[in-house]
């Protein structure tokens, strides 16, 4: 053990000193917290400024009903001609677009939007839902004869405002978690999507670290004093503990930034005149505790998914020559992790579908996936599980890939094929 602690301390220090590693662990943070915070600034403070649209109504059942509203201000112009229109409001009128609507809008559904700048798909989108409200009600009157047909539909809006809990037995909902499915998809991809690039980053750091020590002869040095072994778990290990110091010391910064950020960003008045999605992103960000469980099945799912991966990375490292060889052994290794993300993506339709969950307990893709499920409340039991897995694989897979170090470091000028490989981990 003194001896892995020596390299584990060796390649620790190396790539804690390096000024990349100082940069990325100070800038990380920034990006998950803009990430996170971003969508809410945008919906508080990200609103355009209000257009000016001219509505030039050829069919005379349009132009009256536009409903103006924060976005853009509607005018019907109804006595000019597409031509004068746009010579009147041109770029230096002040005027967004101009809405040419035909006589037989009824019948076309066409209409023209002549902008004298960038249009944006919202404003579109909106312009289009108006339309196709007013033209259906009109032809709902034409077709059943029903003149207050606008005055019906008024009486009997009703706006819904959806409201999810999760269920604790009790059906208080003082007493329930409130819960948005919104705020989980934000938290399971910047999770899942942190968790694939350390595997990813300090995986191929494991790899090239090996190549490079292999062909410069350092190996055949070092194991005169520790064996195989000893060397490639210090390595793993090394590498493992910069990577959980990175983890620990984002996790310290981004709690820090829910405890003190959040609530200077979002005071109290500007969320309670948010809406429920804004509400439920200002509360989940600000819960300093959730944050930090969140981290805790981080840095667990880290360091298995981690280790896991770094051993095979290992041996690959130690059966070529250059990290050019070790590329057809790199991507056989990457494709579970690409195979989790594409998972990753169908678990924010349905966490608990059988993909998700079977996805959630194979080791090669468990870390990613069920750290991207997490957020949705999925139960503890099925993480303990996860880990438990994921742990005994990596023993495993250690115990098989220490075979194909131990033989592969001294193993020179050729690239081996895989019944090689498999006759190195036969051998005693």
């Amino acid at each position: 053990m003194k001896k892995i602690y020596l390299i584990v301390a060796r390649e620790f220090m190396e790539r804690a000193r390096k000024k990349s590693f100082i940069v990325t662990t100070l800038l990380m943070p920034l990006f998950m917290i803009g990430m996170m915070v971003a969508p809410s600034l945008m919906m508080l403070y990200g609103g355009s400024e209000q257009k000016q649209v001219v509505v030039i109504d050829k069919s005379g059942i349009v132009a009256e009903r536009m409903v103006s509203s924060e976005e853009v201000v509607f005018s019907a112009q109804n006595n000019l001609t597409k031509e004068e229109a746009c010579q009147i409001y041109n770029t230096e009128s002040g005027v967004f677009g101009i809405l040419y609507i035909n006589e037989d809008v009824k019948q076309s559904g066409n209409v023209q939007f002549i902008t004298n700048s960038s249009s944006s798909l919202m404003l579109e989108e909106l312009i289009q839902s108006q339309l196709k409200n007013i033209i259906e009600r009109e032809k709902l009157k034409e077709r059943y004869n029903i003149d207050n047909l606008d005055q019906m539909l008024a009486d009997v809006a009703t706006p819904i405002v959806l409201n999810t809990f999760e269920n604790n037995g009790t059906g208080n909902e003082d007493e329930m978690e409130s819960t948005s499915a919104g705020i989980n998809y934000i938290l399971g991809i910047v999770l899942g999507m942190l968790l694939y690039m350390v595997i990813i980053i300090y995986g191929q750091m494991v790899l090239t670290s090996v190549v490079e020590e292999k062909s410069s002869r350092v190996i055949d040095v070092m194991v005169t004093s520790c064996s195989p072994f000893q060397l490639m778990m210090g390595k793993i290990l090394g590498i493992a503990t910069v990577a959980l110091t990175q983890i620990a010391i984002w996790a310290v910064l981004v709690i820090a930034a829910s405890k003190f950020l959040i609530p200077a960003l979002f005071s109290a008045d500007v969320a309670a005149t948010s809406d429920m999605m804004l509400q439920g992103v200002i509360g989940t960000l600000g819960d300093t505790g959730y944050i930090t469980m969140l981290f805790a099945y981080l840095a667990m799912f880290i360091l298995g998914g981690f280790l896991l991966y770094a051993s095979l990375y290992a041996a690959a490292g130690s059966a070529v020559d250059s990290v050019q060889d070790g590329q057809q052994f790199n991507t056989i290794i990457m494709m579970p992790i690409i195979l989790a993300m594409i998972v990753m993506m169908s678990v924010f339709n349905d966490p608990n579908s059988p993909i998700a969950f079977w996805a959630s307990m194979i080791p090669f893709t468990s870390p990613i996936v069920m750290i991207a499920r997490i957020p949705f409340g999925i139960p503890t039991w099925e993480i303990i599980v996860s880990l438990a897995v994921l742990y005994f694989s990596f023993v495993l897979t250690t115990w098989l890939s220490a075979k194909i170090y131990r033989i592969g470091i001294f193993m020179h000028g050729k690239r081996p094929s895989w019944s090689e490989l498999g006759r190195w981990i036969k051998m005693k």
